[in-house]
């Protein structure tokens, strides 16, 4: 089994899937309960630890069928220390919850990698605040402290990199990015963006990624969009900056983050017509090339993603 944290293979441009959205998925396809979206929480029983690894086979197994790459991405979206006090974890009750969370992707990997398939370990880190609500903004100090002990536990679990999902401010993403820089680990931001293609901040995407690459000496290995529909960044992908990015993870629905607060049922959209979204921005941005999904998606959706972008 292959580390990669000197050598991340996407960055050769070849294809990489990744997963859907977890949390989603688990709660209103499976039925679990997950409080605050905290998809770690379970870890604590065999039962959700199997619920976690049948998740991650589907996706991984879609990779291999097709000789892509794929990011396995950890369970750890809520894994941070707000979060983890809401739902009663210690400090090091939270370091052993991502311990365990990079122990199972470790499992999946030996499972499913392959020569044509190689694993990538990602630690994923999620915001301190709500993901469609920046809330109080960070200083990029505070948030630094803040997800430098996540990040640190990563680091000693042996991933691969880490991910930091549904970033809304450019404070928080340079905070994070300084945090894996001095923890020795390649780092990955991925910003939300509003109906507008802004942060939910108001920030323009171009000037967030330019921000955090002036602040961080270019810190982040590449950046990501990640719960949003395409339909609502696809035309403000306008600039030099746009070579920075590297990967989307889309919702399923077209509805903006105030709707899908307020929904009481999943809106998995339409997969087929995901995938084809996808193969259109990959025919303008061949570069964007680690493709997964966010709030609504599932297995089938990623599927489609790869018979559209790959087998196609």
């Amino acid at each position: 089994m292959t580390d990669f944290r000197n050598r991340l293979p996407q960055l050769s441009g070849d294809i990489f899937l990744t997963d859907a959205g977890i949390e989603t998925t688990l709660m209103f396809l499976e039925g679990f309960d997950l409080p605050y979206f905290a998809a770690f929480h379970l870890l604590r029983s065999e039962a959700g630890t199997e619920a976690l690894r049948n998740y991650y086979r589907r996706h991984a197994a879609i990779a291999k069928e097709n000789g892509t790459g794929f990011i396995l991405e950890s369970a750890t979206w809520r894994a941070s220390p707000d979060w983890g006090d809401k739902l009663g974890y210690s400090a090091q009750a939270l370091d052993e919850a991502n311990r365990k969370a990079i122990a199972l992707l470790r499992e999946m990997k030996a499972a499913f990698e392959t020569e044509r398939s190689p694993m990538v370990i990602s630690g994923c880190i999620g915001p301190r605040g709500d993901g469609y609500d920046p809330g109080k903004v960070m200083s990029p100090k505070e948030a630094n402290a803040y997800h430098a002990r996540q990040i640190g536990v990563f680091a000693q679990s042996g991933v691969d990199l880490v991910t930091a999902i549904t970033m809304t401010s450019t404070n928080e993403a340079i905070g994070v990015t300084r945090a894996a820089q001095t923890a020795g680990l390649p780092v990955v931001i991925s910003f939300t963006v509003e109906t507008d293609g802004r942060l939910p901040t108001g920030e323009r995407l171009g000037n967030a990624i330019e921000t955090v690459d002036r602040a961080t000496a270019n810190g982040p290995v590449y950046f990501m969009i990640n719960c949003a529909h395409p339909t609502h960044f696809e035309s403000v992908l306008d600039g030099g900056w746009a070579e920075r990015l590297h990967g989307i993870r889309a919702n399923a629905s077209k509805c903006s983050h105030a709707e899908l607060d307020q929904a009481t049922e999943l809106d998995g959209g339409n997969p087929i017509e995901l995938g084809l979204h996808y193969r259109n921005l990959r025919s303008r941005f061949r570069h964007i090339n680690v493709l997964g999904g966010c709030c609504g998606t599932d297995h089938r959706h990623i599927e489609q993603i790869c018979i559209h972008c790959v087998a196609g």
